[in-house]
């Protein structure tokens, strides 16, 4: 029998590069060369796509390729491009389609489909660059009760992302946002321990699997999971978590509720806070990190599965077009 020929898009032009490095080394690692044949795709920070070494075209390097399994993240790979290049070429895909990428990764946006669905999400204003930014930036002081989380609305993995405590913070946390993003998003401070909660389609006989809760710890005095603490291995994910089984039920359905309103396919995985007044939604990534230290990879081992097991899934379901 003919091996499929399994195309790993990896790298990309995104504030998340390196993120998706080791999330598709991950993935070319654990795909079993025994039922494939894995081809390494390579796309680097100018979008330029590469087949061993060598600068190519999409269209040269998706030639013959059965399924691309998009190991891409952030920005270009999860919010619809990469997804429309691939719908072009009539290449089968892994991870949610053009729209529901697009969808997830605009956060005002998932926050309305959040609200829609019945979800909890923090307060937010939208803020944008105008004739009155300062009258407006004092404004939003006045008006909004500090702390505040200060987001790029159209980034993933907390780029760009800080908490603001007062005037000159805000300032400068709504300056930093604006260079990765031109509507910033200011959300009020929401206190609690972080989850994040993976969703697959038609997964282990259910047509929703629901993963085990992650519970993400932040360091002593931090109020938020950064990159740089991600980087450095200093937010530690348990699975399982030490939430009691009502909050962990309710952080699983929450997870479906949004995979579900965003349209998301074949796997997503959604962050939450667990607060005293109930859970949070805090954003989709319909794309998660794949890597061998990734919450969503966690929760599979805990749960007796692995990540082969989960690439060998989502497979099937983009070669059924499903």
């Amino acid at each position: 029998m003919a091996k499929l020929s399994v195309g790993v898009l990896r790298g990309g032009p995104s504030s998340e590069y390196d993120t998706s490095l080791r999330s598709g080394a991950h993935v070319l690692r654990s795909l079993t060369t025994d039922w494939y044949q894995v081809r390494d795709i390579f796309i680097d920070r100018d979008g330029v796509w590469h087949m061993r070494g060598v600068p190519t075209t999409p269209e040269r390097a998706l030639h013959g390729v059965d399924v691309a399994l998009n190991a891409l993240c952030g920005e270009y790979g999860e919010d619809g491009t990469v997804q429309r290049i691939l719908e072009k070429l009539s290449v089968p895909y892994t991870g949610s389609d053009a729209f529901a990428s697009a969808l997830a990764m605009h956060k005002v946006r998932a926050k309305e489909c959040a609200v829609e669905a019945g979800l909890r999400t923090p307060q937010c204003i939208v803020f944008r660059v105008s004739e009155d930014y300062e009258k407006r930036l004092l404004d939003l002081f006045r008006s909004f009760p500090m702390p505040v989380v200060v987001k790029p609305v159209a980034r993933g993995s907390s780029i760009g992302t800080s908490v603001a405590y007062g005037y000159t913070d805000l300032a400068e946390s709504i300056a930093r946002a604006f260079t990765h993003s031109n509507q910033v998003l200011i959300e009020e401070y929401i206190r609690g321990p972080e989850a994040t909660v993976g969703v697959i389609d038609g997964f282990r006989g259910e047509e929703y699997y629901q993963t085990l809760p992650v519970e993400i710890v932040r360091p002593q005095g931090e109020m938020i999971i950064t990159p740089e603490l991600k980087g450095c291995g200093l937010a530690i994910g348990h699975c399982p978590s030490t939430f009691s089984h009502g909050i962990k039920q309710e952080l699983q359905d929450a997870a479906l509720c949004i995979h579900r309103a965003l349209g998301a396919r074949h796997y997503s995985r959604s962050d939450f806070i667990v607060s005293p007044r109930g859970v949070y939604f805090l954003e989709t990534n319909t794309l998660p990190s794949l890597s061998q230290e990734a919450p969503l990879v966690q929760a599979l081992t805990a749960a007796g599965s692995s990540l082969p097991e989960l690439l060998e899934h989502v497979i099937v379901l983009a070669r059924r077009g499903k």
